[in-house]
């Protein structure tokens, strides 16, 4: 990409566009596109093939989708699937249609089956059933994926899918009913110190910002603790508890937002398809391919760690002195998901991160948030 190519982040308000922004800006590319869902409306074909005709992008990333934590993801099991399928149709098709140069669509880790073996090769795709959760929008992420694949050896396109772990940063999601699992504890953990230091100033200013089912901080002080109890943070002496679903036996790897960003430009810049083709594919005896197959690369640290010990290193981080408690009659998800990121390092990148550090940024960056793009 050159620094005046015209370049589109789809979903640059979300937790991973908002991390491609900011390093496309950093490195200053000058012709930057993007719109709201006010502006454009991705699951429109109409809307979508309007704005790919007036903006002629060069180069996408699609990061636009709807995202959501086990509750979510369970009980909006339609929403996610066709949600998901429309706006990777549309934008997708338009990359063809309107001859984008390359399109890089990140996908998700949980394509992959719940019994994986560990850690998760590319190869692993499809071969046992998915986690039940989330097997909808696992579905729409493994056909976005196939349709870009599809793209690719019919006409010859240049569309790449990355896998991402588990992400957490700057302008991630921390509604309770829908985040994923760090940023809800780290909201939780929050939430919990902020009672048990009778910070309601604090507290208050929490729930305005980020209202739970209805109840801000300009509520009544009893349905503000009643709402929290429902979600699991209480306060019943002098320090206060947090409630987590499952058991906190499984285990999972988390990268931060901007760790992946720059691994998406690291290949937006420097690898193709026909790279990942030639140096992964299968070949038979002759040398010849004649089957391409699961040409996506895995994204994250190689690093994982179990929800008992992350939800531990946030209490620390954030200060909290009562305890956590586990529910197990709730449902744990896949009992591991680490990715193997050999292939990714072939490319030539290579994560560096500190999981510990970057929940710190995070949560100073939670607790004193700068202004939205």
């Amino acid at each position: 990409m050159k620094k005046d190519s015209r370049i589109y982040v789809a979903g640059h308000k979300g937790l991973v566009g908002s991390a491609i922004l900011r390093k496309l800006k950093e490195r200053g590319h000058s012709r930057l596109l993007f719109a709201d869902s006010k502006e454009l409306d991705l699951m429109s074909f109409e809307q979508t093939e309007r704005f790919f005709r007036q903006t002629r992008p060069e180069y996408v990333f699609l990061a636009a989708a709807k995202v959501g934590g086990i509750l979510s993801n369970h009980t909006e099991r339609a929403d996610f699937i066709y949600e998901n399928l429309q706006v990777q149709n549309n934008v997708i098709s338009r990359c063809h249609v309107h001859g984008v140069k390359k399109l890089l669509f990140p996908a998700s880790s949980c394509v992959y089956p719940k019994d994986c073996p560990q850690p998760i090769r590319e190869d692993d795709l499809m071969t046992g059933p998915l986690e039940y959760t989330n097997e909808p929008y696992a579905v729409a992420k493994i056909a976005g994926l196939k349709m870009c694949e599809s793209y690719n050896l019919q006409y010859g396109a240049d569309f790449i899918t990355v896998m991402p772990t588990n992400l957490f940063g700057i302008h991630d999601t921390y509604d309770l009913e829908k985040s994923h699992v760090l940023p809800a504890l780290l909201r939780k953990t929050h939430l919990a110190r902020c009672l048990e230091e009778d910070r309601w100033e604090a507290l208050r200013a929490d729930l305005d910002k980020r209202p739970i089912k209805g109840v801000s901080g300009k509520s009544p002080r009893a349905d503000i603790l009643s709402v929290l109890e429902k979600f699991g943070v209480r306060r019943p002496g002098k320090a206060a508890s947090i409630t987590l679903w499952g058991t906190g036996k499984p285990f999972r790897e988390f990268m931060l937002s901007d760790d992946l960003a720059d691994a998406c430009l690291h290949i937006m810049n420097h690898v193709d398809f026909h790279d990942i083709v030639r140096a992964f594919s299968r070949t038979d005896a002759s040398g010849d391919i004649h089957e391409v197959k699961n040409p996506h690369i895995n994204i994250g640290t190689g690093k994982d760690i179990s929800i008992f010990d992350l939800a531990h290193m946030i209490k620390k981080i954030v200060g909290l002195r009562g305890e956590i408690r586990w529910d197990p009659s709730y449902p744990d998800g896949m009992p591991r998901k680490r990715l193997d990121i050999s292939r990714l390092k072939k490319l030539g990148w290579t994560p560096s991160t500190n999981l510990e550090k970057d929940i710190r940024a995070v949560y100073g960056h939670y607790a004193s948030p700068a202004p939205a793009l």
